[in-house]
């Protein structure tokens, strides 16, 4: 891995995406272990945590994990999630955090040597494109080994560096988990456990 120790650092974490890759992998991320694994190898300035919550009465599953991050050195970015029913009446949840991270990536581009980014989505291309020219090295983690892979080929060769997540998850995996023989839809509200 490249990280140089001095350089400033911070990590940008969809974590709708991440959710998928790691339990597609197999595993469940153990946040508190994942942050001190990365300032371990670098000066982590921000990690930011992106979420889209489904805003109803019922408990959500995503509040602990939420909350827990809040109060342990995340900066938590949330926005309603928003229900629908698809044209065969299925219950669907539409939540995408892209322009949050984008605005927040863009802003923090002068402050920092180094983003490493969390996700899959060849949404991002551009918005790599466009920190790279400000200086700043990218770091994509994601994931090849998923079947289907979750790294998009574009963001990937995008990227200053592309991390799979399966070869770092040693290093935060909490619960080892039954990997999934197929890709599963991205779950807009993941289902989680303890915190950490």
């Amino acid at each position: 891995m490249m990280f140089r120790p001095q350089e400033r650092v911070a990590l940008f974490i969809d974590g709708a995406n991440l959710y998928a890759a790691s339990r597609n992998l197999g595993f469940d991320v153990d946040y508190r272990n994942m942050l001190e694994f990365f300032r371990g190898q670098c000066h982590v300035i921000r990690a930011y945590y992106y979420a889209a919550i489904l805003d109803t009465d019922e408990y959500s599953p995503l509040k602990p994990l939420t909350d827990w991050l809040a109060y342990n050195g995340y900066a938590l970015v949330t926005k309603p999630a928003r229900e629908y029913t698809d044209a065969a009446g299925r219950r669907r949840v539409k939540g995408t955090m892209d322009i949050e991270l984008a605005v927040d990536m863009l802003e923090l581009a002068p402050k920092i040597d180094h983003a490493v980014l969390f996700t899959g989505d060849a949404d991002f291309r551009r918005l790599i494109e466009a920190v790279q020219r400000h200086g700043v090295r990218v770091s994509v983690v994601s994931s090849v080994r998923t079947s289907p892979p979750m790294i998009a080929d574009e963001l990937r060769r995008q990227a200053d560096q592309f991390l799979d997540l399966a070869d770092i998850a040693a290093a935060f995996t909490r619960r080892q988990t039954e990997p999934r023989t197929r890709a599963a839809p991205r779950p807009a509200e993941p289902v989680v456990g303890e915190a950490g």
